[in-house]
């Protein structure tokens, strides 16, 4: 079987899963197995696949088939030009997230806080796009920490970043110019209609806050002032339908500015606050 054929093979068989635009990780799951870059995978399509390697490609394809994500089967994930350290133990990054990076490099900024970091990719981004930065992460999963960790040294800013195992604010000392976060935003109610590449095989901590969605938000806004420098501001990650609710909570702590970011798609995606003067 040459590669080319293996491939539409595993495109069937991911289509019949229901597995999202399966062609594309058919190809993404080839060049893994194969040991490739994924933008080589059509030099080497006409040639004869080698057992050892259609082994490990059926392997992966069935794991993906019952809807194992592909970063986690790949062990990697790209955002913003980076790849990044995942498993099963931190939610993967998202471009949706890419607008919260946009948001906090749009201003200036010197220190950083980021509240239930997973895998770090907002830190680390922030940080390795600003040379100059310092930042904290804080996680409660220690096995987030670790990637997070991984991630910073990955990236070569963990002489610039620190992780710290917290609750949320619990463990943190110190202000910042920035906070971020992308907490868990779903409701309870919401956990059996996502897909089942989250509701399975991703960290229910990192998605459900076990309640209406907005818990954490009602946490940052009541404490995150404490934390922040004189004209400090925070950045978080919505819902795409919660954007009104988000915004009237910071409101309703005194925040100043307060403003719903869009993404890509035009959805609600952050809310930014500012510390009042």
């Amino acid at each position: 079987m040459t590669a080319a054929e293996a491939m539409v093979a595993a495109t069937a068989r991911l289509r019949a899963a229901g597995v999202p635009d399966p062609a594309r990780d058919a190809r993404v799951l080839l060049a893994h197995a194969a040991s490739v870059d994924a933008a080589r995978v059509t030099l080497i399509a006409p040639e004869d696949i080698a057992p050892e390697i259609a082994e490990r490609y059926d392997n992966l394809v069935a794991l993906r088939a019952v809807r194992v994500p592909v970063s986690q089967l790949i062990g990697a994930r790209e955002f913003y030009g980076r790849k990044f350290e995942v498993s099963r133990d931190v939610l993967d990054p998202r471009p949706e997230t890419e607008t919260l990076i946009e948001a906090a490099l749009a201003q200036p900024f010197d220190t950083v806080l980021d509240l239930g970091t997973g895998s770090g990719c907002i830190l680390v981004t922030l940080l390795a796009e600003r040379p100059e930065a310092r930042g904290v992460a804080v996680d409660l999963s220690e096995a987030a920490c670790l990637h997070a960790s991984a991630n910073a040294a990955r990236h070569e800013v963990a002489g610039r970043a620190r992780v710290v195992q917290s609750d949320w604010f619990e463990a943190v000392e110190g202000r910042y110019d920035l906070i971020v976060s992308n907490p868990p935003y779903l409701a309870a109610d919401e956990m059996n209609e996502v897909q089942p590449e989250l509701r399975e095989h991703e960290p229910r901590l990192a998605l459900t806050d076990e309640g209406d969605g907005l818990s954490v938000y009602r946490t940052i806004a009541a404490h995150a002032q404490g934390y922040l420098n004189s004209n400090g501001r925070v950045l978080v990650e919505i819902g795409w339908q919660q954007g009104a609710a988000v915004r009237a909570i910071f409101a309703a702590q005194g925040w100043g500015e307060v403003a719903i970011l869009p993404d890509l798609g035009g959805r609600d995606r952050v809310v930014s606050a500012a510390k009042p003067g």
